[in-house]
């Protein structure tokens, strides 16, 4: 059977800033999505990852259809309504347009879509971050899908010995979508090249090379490019599909422990962990550490089983506290070096006004 799996997400308001949403407008939007399982959808979930609302999508209309892109649309206006009439702050950050256009893409939320025919086991993995950028996820799937130190599945799976093929997408080309794709292991140094700059660079997707088969799609919408303006970070989310032919959920949760260095923070300016937490947690107050969740579920002719959360897991506790360390000492340098994102990156304009106001002061 083909089946399309469709992530949305979208900040669409939250308590007390930048925190969580109300239980209102999660039911609000879970409601107007619950409505079309068994008309439009085949199944759906709703959850959450700090402020931002995460809709899992199953159906078989293929990638980018029009009703399935509106719903979600009018399940986020709807949402946002009830975030206006509750106060909350940030109602509709996400959504930059006022209509809809037929497809979710450039209008605010982030898109991650795959088509595919199901396996008679479809086990995947949702991966959903707040408080950063697409490029976030670049180093753990490149460790998951390229490296046999993290991923033994290279060296033991004759499946998999022939590798994977990794579409990267420039984020700083704006007029049109811009990707290369690499294979690997053969290109892993031009891939390396690549990935080691999340600013600008960003995985999109990977392919098996054995068997040609999607093995997982990551969103690349940057905000500001649509706004052309700071109205917060890209917050991406992905699809993973895991098992036999592509590595195993326990491959794939594990580069995430390296807890790399990424964008975010409050203000969105500046370099802090990426810290695996579990689903449904509420934004940190500690400048807002940026946040990655994963949730792993079974497909059956379309149906979603109930999800496992990869990061609830115990053995995350001594990780999490570890990046918050991590946090504490890049926080300690406050403005100064790599603690703060390089100017071209930065969100807010505050420090280039200034620097353009001393330049006049210098002899």
């Amino acid at each position: 059977m083909k089946v399309t799996l469709s992530v949305l997400k979208a900040d669409i308001g939250s308590i007390g800033g930048h925190t969580l949403p109300s239980r209102r407008v999660l039911a609000k939007v879970e409601e107007a999505v619950r409505a079309e399982v068994g008309r439009l959808l085949l199944d759906a979930y709703v959850f959450h990852i700090g402020d931002d609302i995460v809709l899992l999508l199953s159906h078989t209309r293929g990638v980018g259809d029009k009703e399935v892109h509106a719903l979600a649309w009018r399940a986020f206006l709807e949402g946002t309504e009830t975030a206006r009439a509750e106060g909350l702050y940030g109602a509709g950050q996400d959504l930059l347009k006022d209509a809809f256009t037929g497809n979710l893409h450039g209008l605010g939320p982030q898109v991650a879509e795959m088509e595919f025919e199901e396996r008679p086991s479809e086990p995947f993995v949702v991966l959903a971050a707040d408080k950063t950028e697409p490029g976030a996820f670049n180093l753990p799937l490149y460790l998951a899908f390229a490296d046999p130190m993290h991923c033994p599945g290279l060296l033991l799976s004759p499946e998999m010995r022939p590798g994977f093929r990794f579409r990267v997408m420039d984020l700083a080309r704006t007029e049109r979508d811009s990707s290369v794709d690499l294979e690997a292991p053969e290109r892993l140094y031009d891939l390396a090249a690549l990935l080691r700059d999340p600013h600008r660079f960003a995985i999109a997707g990977i392919w098996s090379r054995r068997h040609g088969e999607q093995a997982a799609v990551v969103s690349t919408t940057r905000l500001r490019n649509i706004a052309g303006r700071y109205v917060g970070k890209d917050d991406p989310v992905a699809i993973v599909r895991v098992q036999k032919i592509f590595p195993a959920t326990e491959e794939l949760a594990p580069p995430f422990a390296l807890l790399p260095f990424v964008a975010g923070d409050t203000r969105g300016s500046h370099h802090l962990p990426l810290m695996p937490v579990r689903a449904n947690t509420q934004a940190s107050s500690f400048f807002c550490v940026p946040m990655v969740c994963g949730l792993a579920f079974s497909l059956k002719e379309g149906r979603l089983s109930e999800p496992v959360d990869l990061f609830a897991d115990p053995a995350w506790d001594a990780l999490r506290l570890r990046a918050m360390e991590k946090a504490q000492d890049m926080r300690r340098q406050g403005f100064y070096g790599p603690a703060m994102l390089p100017m071209e990156e930065l969100e807010y304009t505050g420090i280039a006004e200034r620097l353009r106001e001393l330049e006049r002061e210098f002899g």
